[in-house]
């Protein structure tokens, strides 16, 4: 009788089979062992062979479970959220001080609408965006000592810090901490708030 893992183990790369045989055995059913060993006999690997993969995946897997073992609870998460709304406000209210010495007061109550929500989603983003690039850190993460990392313990890129901060303008994004231990836009952008 056929093993009902033998074809999802065929699919697996040879570094995936490796690591299951080794490092994740705690995680599979004995029946999907045998078929991950069965698939690398089939394909002659020798495990000794990949022996800096094993190494790689077991810093990976240390990495991630200190990252998971420091990240901060929902009551750290709430005051960072409020420092931030408080400085973004702020910012806000700079940029369009700043923007009314420069600009007459418009007329036409869209075009005014429409500036008003592209100056306060544009000075947010970027408060979040150019602060968690360079720094990895909100001035709320700053004062509680926590920053955000990749789920292996790495500096976002920016690419990550970009999706991180474009998820934040979910709508109930600000409390879903709250609910779990990391927000919407910790999952979408997979990245965690840890100390540090």
């Amino acid at each position: 009788m056929e093993n009902e893992f033998e074809q999802a183990m065929y699919e697996r790369t040879d570094e995936e089979l490796i690591k299951i045989v080794t490092l994740e055995k705690n995680r599979y059913k004995p029946i999907a062992l045998e078929a991950a060993e069965i698939e690398i006999e089939k394909r002659k690997l020798k495990i000794s062979e990949f022996d800096e993969i094993i190494r790689e995946a077991k810093i990976e897997k240390d990495n991630k479970q200190i990252v998971n073992s420091n990240v901060v609870g929902s009551g750290v998460r709430f005051l960072n959220y409020l420092i931030d709304i408080i400085a973004t406000y702020l910012l806000i209210l700079i940029v369009f001080i700043i923007l009314g010495l420069f600009i007459t007061p418009f007329k036409d109550s869209f075009l005014a609408v429409l500036l008003t929500i592209i100056t306060v989603f544009g000075t947010a983003m970027s408060y979040y965006t150019i602060m968690e690039i360079k720094f990895q850190k909100t001035l709320g993460k700053f004062i509680t000592k926590t920053k955000v990392v990749k789920l292996n313990g790495e500096k976002p890129n920016p690419s990550d810090i970009i999706n991180r901060t474009i998820c934040r303008f979910i709508p109930f994004d600000g409390i879903s901490y709250l609910f779990v231990k990391n927000g919407l836009h910790d999952y979408l952008s997979k990245t965690k708030v840890i100390k540090g």
